[in-house]
């Protein structure tokens, strides 16, 4: 399971305007804590990155991160390509 598909059973309300196909950055998170546990970004996660507002080094696409048994912290951006979030 995708760290996209954990959020959205939790109820977080994530964009994720591609549906999960790595085609676009809207479900672009900032992994804060345990980024060691996770597989490096791919090519095509790094192409798409690019496009994401707020990039920095810990930015990844949450459809990208599959969940493992090590925790992680992530952080949600102000704005994605389509919106801002207002909380």
């Amino acid at each position: 399971k995708s760290l996209c598909e954990g959020l959205l059973k939790a109820g977080v309300a994530i964009e994720h305007a591609c549906e999960m196909v790595a085609a676009c950055s809207t479900c672009h998170v900032y992994v804060r804590e345990g980024s060691a546990s996770l597989a490096e970004a791919d090519d095509n996660e790094n192409d798409q990155l690019d496009n994401a507002w707020g990039l920095e080094a810990q930015s990844r696409l949450s459809c990208c991160i599959k969940l493992g048994e090590s925790d992680i912290t992530i952080e949600l951006p102000r704005h994605t390509r389509n919106h801002a979030r207002e909380h």
